[in-house]
């Protein structure tokens, strides 16, 4: 990539943002999303059950010591091959596209604009990398929740035979894009509203707290404003997010084949959609989110491209 003499939001940063740049961008997404949705499938496996089970499993102490009580450590780590795989894949679309979304939208607004509607940038880049995030990450979505929420022994919960047995029941499942309208619903205000605030803190961080230039502060410094940032900025998306993330563990229910949304949606009500599950789901997200911006920051570092953000 020659270096433009005009402006141009791919020579901003501290290097150039070339075909290098997005490739280590997507290899730290899957990196930071693979590992951290890995990690707490246990509080997942619990989520899923108390959403589709609310009378059987109720708050996430209960509901872990029940599922351990009844299918032993494994019962809480199932799961964890669909969702390893699908998150790495998903981060990778997530976070590489968003750089390059984010790059192209600003040139196209030009310098003015783009400084001006920065956080409108933020939340269409944002949105457009989730798009195709969440194609890539449907099938293994649809197929971690048929495992953490089928009872025991009506469901293969090893990884490859799971899969085969999505494939079978394509017509009951609707795999393996089903869940894609309801996972759009739920992944593309979390990504927008993940991505908005967190950009949005860092430039409070770094305008408020941390006046001077943000590259005289410590690589330990940058990391812990991107911790923070993202903590609270993975609260806020949790709670965005949470009716369509509801929907997208009752679409799995044996109960509700053959059912709309609409009408799963009428019949839980949208109250139930929007709060059960919630706390679980808030102090999951919030860490999940913090680690993730942390991980990414710290590979961007490490491959010397600079922390995420500023004024």
């Amino acid at each position: 990539m020659s270096v433009s003499t005009k402006w141009d939001a791919r020579y901003l940063g501290p290097v150039p943002h070339d075909t290098s740049y997005y490739a280590k961008c997507m290899l730290g997404g899957a990196l930071a999303c693979g590992f951290t949705h890995a990690g707490i499938t246990p509080l997942d496996v619990a989520k899923c059950n108390m959403q589709v089970n609310p009378q059987k499993y109720v708050g996430t102490g209960a509901s872990l010591k029940l599922l351990l009580k009844e299918e032993g450590s494994r019962g809480i780590w199932k799961g964890f091959g669909p969702t390893f795989v699908g998150y790495s894949l998903q981060g990778m679309f997530k976070y590489g596209l968003y750089e390059f979304f984010k790059d192209t939208y600003m040139n196209a607004a030009g310098e003015e604009l783009s400084e001006k509607y920065k956080g409108a940038i933020w939340l269409a880049g944002s949105s457009s990398a989730e798009f195709f995030a969440d194609i890539a990450l449907c099938p293994l979505e649809m197929t971690k929740v048929k495992i953490q929420t089928s009872p025991t022994g009506t469901f293969p919960v090893p990884f490859g035979a799971a899969l085969s047995e999505m494939n079978k029941l394509k017509v009951e499942t609707r795999f393996p894009f089903g869940s894609l309208v309801p996972l759009w619903s739920r992944q593309i205000p979390y990504t927008m509203a993940k991505f908005f605030f967190f950009e949005k803190i860092v430039q409070m961080f770094y305008t408020h707290v941390f006046t001077n230039p943000k590259d005289s502060y410590s690589k330990t410094t940058q990391l812990g404003v991107t911790f923070a940032s993202g903590y609270i900025a993975g609260v806020v998306s949790a709670i965005v997010s949470h009716p369509a993330d509801s929907m997208v563990s009752l679409l799995g229910k044996a109960e509700n084949k053959g059912k709309s949304i609409g009408t799963i949606a009428g019949e839980v009500g949208f109250a139930t959609l929007a709060t059960k599950g919630l706390s679980t789901r808030v102090v999951m997200i919030g860490t999940l989110t913090g680690f993730q911006w942390w991980i990414y920051d710290s590979f961007k570092a490490t491959m010397g491209m600079g922390t995420t953000g500023g004024k």
